[in-house]
C-alpha cells in the first residue's frame, strides 16, 4: 500500500497516528535544523517536517529533493505550532519518519502553483504539468460533478443514454467534415459527426422515446475565439413532445443544475424572448441580461435633419450608457476606434452626452437641442448618461451596437462572471440568405420544422418563416439549442427543394432518414447543449479550454502530442492517398 490517506485528509483528530502519504514535491524549504516539504495530490498538500532528531536516512533524502519528486512519506502525525487557516490541513504536519524516492523529477519549465509562470504556449506543451496545477484540478473535477449530476437528472426523466458511431457518411450544410479514409474501402471516406443529429433521430423512429448521450463532435471549421475542433455536446431527443414539452423539461434541468452545482436558486419562469427582440434590443440572438442598455430604434427622430449619414441610413440606433456622461474626450475617442475596428466595422459613432443643465452632441449643429433631448429620452437616458449611436443597414447596425453595448459593460464591470441571467430565444427564422451564393441556407438544420402558420409562406417568402427552434442561452452565450424536427415527408421535401436540393440530390444525401421516416417516424424534437460551454459559464471562465484535459491551440494543432502530423508513406499507399504539393496561396 502505498498511502494510507491522502495528502488532503489529515486533521487535527489525526494526531499521534502514523501515517503514510504518497505525491510531489510542491515545495522545499531547508532552514538548516530542519526541512519542511510540502507534499502534493490532486486531494490536497500536507507538511512534511524532517527535524535534527529525524532518522538519518530522511534527513538525507530530504536534503536532496527538489520540485515535483515523487516521495512516499512515512511519519507521526503532530500538531503544528503555528497553524495555517489557509489550508484544510493547516492546523497540523507529518514528522517524517522514512522517506522514500519513488520518481526523481527535472525541474519543470514552469511553477506549478495557483498563478503560474508559464504562459499559454508553454504550458500547452507541458499541459500533463499544466493539469497538476490547483486551478485546473478544480476545474476537471467540476467537469466530473456536472457530467454526474446530468445522468441523475436525465436517467430520473426516463432518458436513456445511448452511443452513436464516430465513423459516419459525410453530409453537406453546416462546418466542413473531418474525413477519415477507409482502407478496407478503397478511395472512400468516412467523416466524424459534427453532431449525431441524423442518427438520435434514427433513434426517436427506433421508438426510444427518451435519448441522450454526452459525446464528442467534431467540426473543421477556421477557429474563432474559444472554438475547439472536437467538443463535447449534451445531447437530446425526445418523442411525442411539442416545444413545450421541449423547454418545461430542460428549463428543469437548467434550474436543477445552477442549484445542485453551483447553488443559484431560479425560482421564476425563465424569460422567452422572439428572436427579432433579441436583436433590436440587444443587437444579438443571443443577450447578456445581466445588465440594462436596451436599444431603441431612433430612425424617425434621427432622419430628415439634413444629417447625411443619417438620412442615408436605413436604421438608426442607439442606448444609453448609465453614468457615462462624465466620459473624457479621449475615452470617447476610444471607443470610435473601437467601433471602427475591422471586426466591429462601423464606420463612427455618434454620441449624446446628458447633463444636469442641458444636451450635448456630436451632431449639435444638425440638431436643436429639443431634437437631441428627444432620442436621448427615448432611449431612457437621464442626467448623468451618454447615449451612443449607429446607422446602417438594420442587422449590421444592430450588431455593430451589440460590440459597443459589451464593451461598455466590461468598462463598467457589469458583466459580473458570478452573476448568471439565462434565458430561452425563441422564433428564428427558418433561413438566413446567403448573398455569395445567392441561396437560402438552414439558420438550424435541414430537419427543423417551421411554425405551423408559417408552412404557408415556405415557397412565396421563405424570409418570413419562422422555426420551432430554441436557443439556452445564459451572460451573452449560446449554451444550447434545438428545435422540432419535421416528421412529415412532403414537408421534408418541400423544405430540401427551399434550400436548393434536387429530389436526387436529397435521396443520396438524407435517404437513410428520409427512407426510415416511411416507416412510422413519431413527432419528435430535441436539443443539445455545449457541455465545455456549460463547464466554462459555472467555473466563471472565458475559455472553454480551461475545462478540457487536453485541448488544442488556436490553430487547431495540439502542441503536446504534435499533431496533426506527417504520416509513413506505407500508410498512404495502403489508403491509396497521394500527398499534392502545397501552394502558397492555399
Amino acid at each position: 500500500m502505498y498511502r494510507t490517506h491522502t495528502c488532503g485528509a489529515l486533521r487535527a483528530d489525526n494526531v499521534n497516528q502514523t501515517v503514510t502519504l504518497a505525491g510531489w514535491v510542491q515545495k522545499v524549504r531547508n532552514l538548516g535544523a530542519m526541512t519542511f516539504i510540502d507534499l502534493r495530490d490532486r486531494y490536497g498538500l500536507t507538511q512534511i517536517v524532517v527535524e535534527e532528531h529525524s532518522p538519518a536516512e530522511a534527513r538525507e533524502t530530504a536534503a536532496r529533493v527538489g520540485r515535483e519528486w515523487v516521495l512516499q512519506v512515512t511519519g507521526r502525525v503532530i500538531e503544528r505550532e503555528s497553524k495555517n487557516p489557509k489550508m484544510p490541513t493547516g492546523d497540523i504536519e507529518v514528522t517524517a519518519e522514512r522517506i522514500e524516492v519513488l520518481n526523481e523529477a527535472q525541474t519543470p519549465p514552469f511553477t506549478i502553483e495557483e498563478n503560474s509562470d508559464g504562459g499559454d504556449d508553454l504550458r500547452m506543451k507541458y499541459r500533463y504539468l499544466d493539469l497538476r496545477r490547483a486551478p485546473l484540478q478544480r476545474n476537471m473535477i467540476l467537469r466530473h460533478k456536472m457530467a454526474q449530476e446530468i445522468r441523475r437528472f436525465l436517467d430520473s426523466e426516463g432518458f436513456l443514454e445511448i452511443e452513436t458511431p464516430y465513423l459516419v457518411g459525410s453530409t453537406p450544410e453546416g462546418a466542413r467534415d473531418f474525413v477519415v479514409p477507409s482502407r478496407m474501402n478503397p478511395n472512400q471516406f468516412y467523416a466524424l459527426p459534427q453532431s449525431p443529429q441524423t442518427l438520435k433521430q434514427l433513434l426517436m423512429v427506433a421508438g426510444y422515446d427518451r435519448y441522450f448521450q454526452i459525446v464528442r463532435c467534431f467540426r473543421d471549421e477556421d477557429l474563432r475565439a474559444d472554438r475547439q475542433p472536437e467538443f463535447t455536446q449534451i445531447d437530446c431527443e425526445m418523442a411525442f413532445v411539442e416545444q413545450e414539452d421541449i423547454l418545461e423539461v430542460f428549463e428543469r434541468w437548467a434550474k436543477h443544475m445552477f442549484r445542485t452545482v453551483m447553488n443559484v436558486e431560479f425560482t421564476e419562469p425563465l424569460r422567452r424572448m422572439p428572436w427579432i427582440e433579441a436583436m433590436e434590443k440587444y443587437g444579438s440572438d443571443k443577450p447578456d441580461l445581466r445588465f440594462g442598455m436596451e436599444f431603441t430604434d431612433l430612425t424617425d427622430l434621427a432622419q430628415g435633419h439634413g444629417f447625411s449619414v443619417f438620412d442615408d441610413a436605413e436604421y438608426v440606433t442607439g442606448f444609453a450608457a448609465p453614468g457615462c456622461a462624465a466620459y473624457t474626450r479621449k475615452q470617447i475617442d476610444a471607443l470610435t476606434e473601437f467601433v471602427k475596428r475591422p471586426q466591429v466595422g462601423a464606420k463612427g459613432l455618434v454620441w449624446i452626452r446628458m447633463e444636469e443643465g442641458g444636451v450635448k452632441s456630436s451632431v449639435d449643429k444638425f440638431y436643436s437641442p429639443d431634437e437631441v433631448r428627444a432620442m436621448a429620452e427615448r432611449c431612457g437616458a437621464k442626467a448623468g448618461d451618454m447615449v451612443f449611436i449607429l446607422c446602417g443597414k438594420k442587422f449590421k447596425a444592430l450588431t455593430q451596437l451589440c460590440a459597443l453595448r459589451l464593451e461598455v459593460a466590461q468598462q463598467l464591470g457589469l458583466r459580473d462572471p458570478k452573476k448568471f441571467a439565462p434565458l430561452w430565444v425563441v422564433d428564428f427564422p427558418m433561413f438566413e440568405w446567403d448573398d455569395e451564393t445567392q441561396r437560402f441556407y438552414a439558420m438550424h438544420h435541414p430537419f427543423t420544422s417551421p411554425k405551423p402558420e408559417d408552412i404557408q409562406y415556405l415557397e412565396s417568402d421563405p424570409g418570413r418563416v419562422r422555426a420551432n427552434a430554441y436557443d439556452f442561452v445564459c451572460n451573452g452565450t449560446e449554451i444550447g439549442g434545438g428545435s422540432i424536427r419535421i416528421h412529415d415527408a412532403k414537408l421534408q421535401a418541400t423544405i430540401f427543394k427551399c434550400l436548393g436540393f434536387t429530389p436526387e440530390k436529397a435521396q443520396e444525401q438524407f435517404g437513410f432518414l428520409m427512407n426510415a421516416f416511411k416507416f412510422g417516424a413519431p413527432p419528435h424534437g430535441g436539443l443539445a447543449f455545449g457541455f465545455d460551454r456549460l463547464c466554462s459559464l459555472f467555473g466563471g471562465s472565458e475559455s472553454i479550454r480551461d475545462y478540457i484535459a487536453f485541448p488544442k491551440n488556436n490553430a487547431g494543432r495540439d502542441v503536446m502530442l504534435d499533431a496533426p502530423s506527417q504520416i509513413d508513406p506505407a500508410q498512404l499507399d495502403e489508403l491509396f492517398l497521394e500527398l499534392r504539393p502545397v501552394k502558397e496561396n492555399e
